[in-house]
């Protein structure tokens, strides 16, 4: 009876180990072990989720908060509102923020240049807040403005409360609102000559800055963005990085340890490097073919596609892509530029992946009695000559 129950027991111990097998090989992700409270993988051209766990769950963010006081100031020098010889004052406010800070002294003046290094690279707060004030006039009305973008980007589980991630009453957001402001920052090719930065210096080389963000120098392809850490936030880390053309953004929060959060985000971009990959659909003005013009100027014009589109596939459906073109029997005059006529939807083994809008590559003027009139004495004029 003993061999016999010890037969079942070995059985139902081998069924446990091969369902686990099966879960692991139906969900890749179920092995990760990322010790955190909420994470998200994204795709940053595409929008992609490839992980997620509790990913809308408020919490505090820390100094992931300085993404979107980041992503504002982009926004501020690419409009011509700021540029980076501006000379920023340092106030008596801004100079009181506590936490990580580079010690600015009331009226001590740095460029925006020097601004953006200290905020990106040591995360400093004093330099957040003088960027602030120097942009919109008090740290409080650039909060708004931070909370009018997340609006904007559709951060709904997100609400900024200052612009330095301090902890503070009904300051949160979430792994996946990061993300979204991460994909946005991330669009700004400007940022990354400071968020790449591993080591620099302030004030003439008196002062030594060292990248928080360990990844940039231990991480192939590390690009961004932004650690942060209090008692009340734990370890939080939005992490990015790119390889063969991939750009992925990998959100970690409330990671029990430091190392928890940059070991979480290298399992999460090393899943993402080794399953998925980018194959570029379209590029923007690429040429479709032409469509026939029914009462125009011209008998044609040539069809393009909108935008540039990029797909993400797993790695071994590269080679499954499948595209189809469709498109109106013709158009009637006046066409405009730009003008819709059709769509071309990619497919990869039978699933659809999404769509590009082809449009026309120029205008084409309805025809009339006066132009139809000079054409053909312009066609009479060419056949008298060749006579």
């Amino acid at each position: 009876m003993k061999k016999i129950m010890r037969f079942f027991s070995l059985i139902s111990v081998m069924l446990i180990l091969l369902n686990c097998s099966v879960a692991a090989q139906t969900n890749p992700t179920a092995s990760l072990d990322i010790k955190a409270k909420s994470a998200i993988l994204v795709e940053a051209s595409t929008g992609k989720i490839l992980f997620e766990l509790n990913s809308h769950e408020r919490l505090p963010p820390a100094s992931v908060t300085k993404t979107m006081t980041l992503l504002l100031i982009m926004e501020a020098l690419d409009s011509g509102r700021i540029s980076l010889n501006d000379t920023v004052t340092c106030s008596e406010y801004a100079a009181s923020m506590g936490g990580s800070q580079v010690y600015l002294a009331p009226g001590e003046q740095m460029s925006v240049h020097d601004m953006l290094k200290a905020i990106a690279v040591a995360s400093a707060n004093d330099a957040s807040v003088a960027m602030a004030e120097h942009i919109y006039g008090s740290e409080e009305a650039f909060v708004k403005a931070m909370n009018d973008k997340a609006a904007e980007l559709g951060m709904k589980d997100t609400q900024f409360m200052n612009c330095t991630g301090l902890d503070a009453e009904g300051h949160y957001s979430s792994a996946y609102d990061i993300a979204l402001m991460s994909r946005e920052l991330l669009k700004h090719p400007k940022v990354h000559d400071y968020l790449t930065i591993w080591i620099d210096s302030l004030r003439n080389g008196q002062f030594g800055l060292a990248n928080t963000n360990k990844l940039i120098r231990f991480y192939e392809g590390a690009n961004g963005i932004k650690t942060g850490s209090t008692s009340k936030a734990l370890y939080c880390l939005a992490a990015s990085a790119k390889r063969d053309g991939m750009q992925l953004i990998a959100v970690i929060m409330a990671s029990p340890t430091t190392k928890d959060r940059f070991d979480g985000a290298t399992k999460l971009l090393n899943y993402g490097f080794a399953n998925y990959a980018i194959v570029n659909g379209t590029k923007e003005g690429e040429a479709i073919g032409e469509l026939e013009v029914l009462k125009g100027m011209k008998n044609k014009v040539n069809l393009v596609a909108s935008k540039d589109y990029n797909l993400l596939v797993k790695k071994g459906q590269k080679g499954n892509i499948e595209r189809k073109v469709d498109v109106s029997e013709d158009v009637i005059a006046p066409v405009e530029k730009g003008q819709k006529v059709g769509e071309i939807t990619f497919f990869v083994d039978g699933e659809e992946l999404g769509k590009v809008d082809i449009v026309t590559a120029e205008a084409v003027e309805k025809v009339s009695v006066g132009r139809v009139f000079i054409k053909l004495l312009r066609q009479w004029l060419n056949a008298k000559d060749s006579t």
